[in-house]
């Protein structure tokens, strides 16, 4: 292994790390308000597309149609969501005022969280890591359905 491919792993390494804290912080805090990681980002891609099908909500929160489906029961029973037919086998989805309310409670603990994470980073190393991984994205192989 040449020292250049170390320095790609290693990199590759801490990008990951730094997402697993995220994560592991953002769903223990969302706990504390009554959702978890999956069901908030569920919630946050039927706020950004309402009346979405379950397909396209699933390919923008990373799940399969199966996962999905389960996680959106859940919601609605929980009366975060409601679900209706849409056209043809479709079904489309949307925000109840208590979703909206859980919604805007994960967004305050999202912001906490990042707010830590980047902290021992000046606004200017913000803008710097931003400007790169966005690069990196644009530039890059187009993306695998990964794990959120």
């Amino acid at each position: 292994m040449t020292g250049s491919s170390t320095a790609l792993q290693d990199l590759g390494r801490a990008v990951k790390q730094l997402q697993y804290r995220h994560h592991r912080g953002m769903d223990r805090r969302l706990r504390e308000v009554g959702s978890s990681l999956p069901q908030w980002d569920a919630l946050r891609a039927i706020s950004r597309r309402p009346d979405s099908s379950a397909h396209a909500l699933a390919e923008m929160t990373f799940q399969t149609d199966q996962s999905f489906g389960t996680l959106a029961n859940r919601l609605e029973a929980r009366g975060l969501i409601e679900r209706f037919n849409g056209p043809g086998r479709a079904i489309r989805h949307r925000l109840t005022p208590a979703g909206e309310t859980m919604l805007a409670k994960g967004y305050e603990v999202i912001d906490q969280v990042f707010e830590a994470s980047f902290a021992p980073l000046s606004a200017k190393k913000r803008e710097n890591l931003f400007r790169l991984l966005s690069q990196a994205l644009a530039e890059g192989s187009p993306p695998q359905r990964v794990g959120f």
